[in-house]
């Protein structure tokens, strides 16, 4: 992940033996795409002439009659494929036109680089700074089926509360409990040196690791912590940790979810996203006098989050699936509030570290996004919310700071803290409201924004809810 000129990719190649070269890019809802080139096929010219694709059969992208596009690589973001047996260069792409020759604007890491490009022309601040906190769970088995007469899912772990009575074949115990998963030691941690091979194949691609460990829930749920970095390279980092993990997981015969919530009633998987902004190496977010040490910026920058917050939902925690961990009792964030310990509210402010010596690490902590999130898309439109809230000098008093511990409030008091929406309607409808925030600078277009309001609708929302339910024969079958 080391910044290289397209001589220094080929020179790089060359010495390390390149036999292909794997082009990635992102499709529309956030997954990895590639295509491959033998490694003769590379030359500088590649860097800027492209290599053409048919973008009709990429989810969100092209009509079949306007297929053609092309994949530009970045030279930025060439390192060696851990995984597969021939050497494999891999380069993360942008997407162009091939008529036009300029960036496509459904490309997903285009937005993301004009959100960072939007920054410095607004002269809030000339870098912004994120650090994502992904979950994920480490599952033995999963299966699925939908059919016309039978649906369901299944999911087993070695981990697994439910397998403390199995006694098919040896049972050793120790599954974790559930909401007991945080931090205990092996034997109960069965992953340790799972998620540590990751850590050290994430360190040698050139992305370095602050902590790794269990997490709160049953079943192998486990959090990885990159070092924070800049907003493009960071969402590159993200489709890097995913891709890691899973093929990590897959290595010892385990299967990777990033999904909100595979389990019933555990902790969900959440991407809580720190971020702050910064101008000539000073942190604006700093400030020794502010509440929890924050300068007036961030706290406009908070009231931009969460004044946009349903619609921003519609980006962060993008799926059915995010609005079965979005409710209340699982350290869920559903709280539209600040606060600087509080796991309930919206937006948290860390207090590891106090006084002088927490200026570089102020930061503030936005917790509804989960994984299932397009990371280009979701953090250009967190830092479009909380420009808007800087520039606008939003004041964010009516969202707090809420101190308290929102469950054991009373019912009168509890009633005045509005929660997130419950849906991906919900959020998707608000998106359509309250989006010109977003189409500052032409960072969102309005045609990527209706393109993912209709793939969200018509592609996982209706399909969704056309479908009977298990727990609707429980309901109803004898009725």
């Amino acid at each position: 992940m080391k910044p290289r000129t397209p001589k220094e990719v080929l020179a790089f190649a060359k010495e390390r033996g390149v036999q292909v070269v794997d082009l990635r890019f992102t499709d529309l809802p956030g997954m990895w795409q590639h295509a491959s080139i033998p490694a003769s096929q590379l030359d500088e010219a590649v860097f800027s002439k492209g290599v053409g694709f048919d973008g009709s059969s990429i989810r969100g992208f092209q009509a079949i009659h306007e297929s053609d596009m092309l994949l530009i690589p970045d030279p930025n973001t060439a390192f060696i494929d851990p995984f597969l047996e021939v050497t494999t260069l891999v380069l993360i792409c942008n997407v162009h036109d091939p008529e036009t020759r300029l960036p496509y604007s459904r490309d997903p890491r285009y937005v993301a680089q004009k959100a960072e490009e939007y920054l410095k022309i607004t002269g809030v601040a000339d870098t912004s700074f994120w650090g994502p906190e992904i979950e994920f769970f480490l599952f033995d088995h999963v299966s699925y089926e939908v059919e016309t007469h039978r649906m369901g899912y299944a999911i087993d772990s070695r981990e697994g509360v439910w397998n403390t009575g199995n006694n098919n074949g040896r049972n050793l115990g120790y599954q974790i409990r559930p909401k007991e998963g945080y931090f205990p030691a092996p034997p109960s941690d069965t992953f340790q040196d799972i998620r540590s091979e990751a850590v050290l194949i994430l360190e040698q691609i050139g992305i370095p690791v602050e902590m790794h460990h269990h997490e709160v829930a049953t079943a192998g749920q486990a959090e990885v912590d990159m070092e924070r970095d800049t907003l493009v390279r960071m969402a590159d980092k993200v489709m890097i940790y995913k891709y890691v993990m899973k093929n990590v997981a897959r290595r010892h015969g385990l299967t990777v979810t990033f999904m909100p919530k595979p389990l019933f009633g555990d902790n969900g998987n959440g991407m809580h996203t720190h971020q702050s902004l910064w101008q000539n190496g000073d942190n604006l977010f700093y400030d020794e006098r502010g509440y929890a040490e924050l300068s007036e910026t961030a706290l406009s920058y908070i009231a931009g989050l969460l004044t946009h917050v349903d619609a921003l939902l519609a980006l962060t925690s993008p799926t059915t699936n995010s609005y079965k961990r979005l409710v209340p009792h699982y350290e869920a964030p559903v709280n539209i509030a600040f606060s600087k310990r509080n796991r309930s509210a919206c937006v948290r402010i860390p207090m590891y570290y106090n006084g002088p010596e927490s200026a570089a690490s102020k930061r503030i902590e936005f917790r509804p996004p989960d994984p299932s999130c397009n990371p280009y898309l979701a953090f250009a439109a967190m830092l479009m919310a909380g420009l808007d809230g800087i520039q606008r000098k939003l004041d964010a008093s009516p969202f707090g700071p809420l101190d308290v511990n929102t469950y054991e409030l009373p019912p009168e008091e509890a009633a005045l803290v509005r929660s997130v929406p419950g849906s991906l309607g919900a959020v998707l409808d608000a998106l359509e409201a309250d989006q010109k925030f977003l189409r500052e600078g032409e960072v969102f277009t309005e045609d990527l924004l209706r393109a993912w309001i209709d793939y969200k609708r018509t592609k996982e929302l209706q399909e969704v809810s056309i479908r009977p339910h298990p727990y609707e024969f429980y309901l109803y079958y004898d009725i």
